[in-house]
C-alpha cells in the first residue's frame, strides 16, 4: 500500500510566495500607487513684476489656486506690500505661504501617516488650467524655487520666457508629473 500523505517542498513554497509578492508589487506599480505622507511647508517669496500688477487679495487667490492645482492641502497665502490696501494694484509683493504636500513615504514613516498617492501628469500654461492667463509668466517665474523645493515632481519641465512690459502667448510652460492623493483617499 502506498503512503497517500503528501508533503510540500519548502523551496517550492518560497518560490510561490515570492511570485505572489512580485505579482502584488507589479499590480501596485501598474496602477501607479505610491505610499506617501503629508509634509508641512512654510515659506516666503517675492513677486516682482514689470508686466502684471496684482492686488494683494488677487495674488493670494492666484497663488492658492496654483498650490491646490499641484495637490497642496491646507493652503494659506498672505500677500503683503500693497501700499493702498489689499484692493490696490502693485508690482512688488511679499508672499507668505503655509501648506502641506505629499512626499514619498520612507521606511521610518509611521504606518498611520501613510496615504496612497499617484504620479499625476499635469500641464500649466497661460491657457490651462482655467485660472491661469497671459500675464502670469512673472508669477510662475517667481514661484519656481518654492514649487520645486516643496512638491514631489517627476520629469519636470519648467520653462519661462517672460518679456518685461509685454504679454506674450505661451511665454511659460510647466509640465511633468506631480505626486497627488489617490481619488477616494482624504489623508
Amino acid at each position: 500500500m502506498k503512503n497517500s500523505s503528501r508533503w510540500i517542498n519548502p523551496l517550492a513554497l518560497a518560490v510561490l510566495a515570492l511570485g505572489a509578492a512580485a505579482s502584488q508589487a507589479d499590480s501596485t506599480a501598474a496602477n501607479g500607487a505610491q505610499a506617501s505622507a503629508w509634509q508641512h511647508h512654510a515659506a516666503t517669496f517675492t513677486y516682482m513684476g514689470f508686466t502684471s500688477a496684482y492686488t494683494c487679495d488677487g495674488l493670494e487667490g492666484k497663488v492658492a489656486s496654483i498650490l491646490r492645482f499641484f495637490g497642496a492641502r491646507n493652503a494659506k497665502v498672505e500677500a503683503q506690500g500693497c501700499p493702498r490696501g489689499p484692493d490696490s494694484l502693485t508690482h512688488d509683493v511679499w508672499v507668505k505661504v503655509d501648506f502641506d504636500t505629499l512626499q514619498a513615504a520612507g521606511g521610518d514613516t509611521p504606518q498611520g501617516d501613510i496615504v496612497q498617492a499617484r504620479w499625476t501628469p499635469f500641464k500649466l500654461n497661460s491657457q490651462r488650467p482655467f485660472f491661469m492667463g497671459e500675464g502670469d509668466c512673472e508669477l510662475i517665474y517667481s514661484m519656481k524655487p518654492l514649487l520645486v523645493a516643496n512638491f514631489s515632481f517627476q520629469n519636470l519641465s519648467y520653462d519661462t520666457a517672460c518679456t518685461p512690459h509685454e504679454l506674450t502667448f505661451n511665454d511659460f510652460r510647466v509640465n511633468g508629473e506631480v505626486l497627488k492623493l489617490t481619488q477616494g483617499h482624504d489623508g
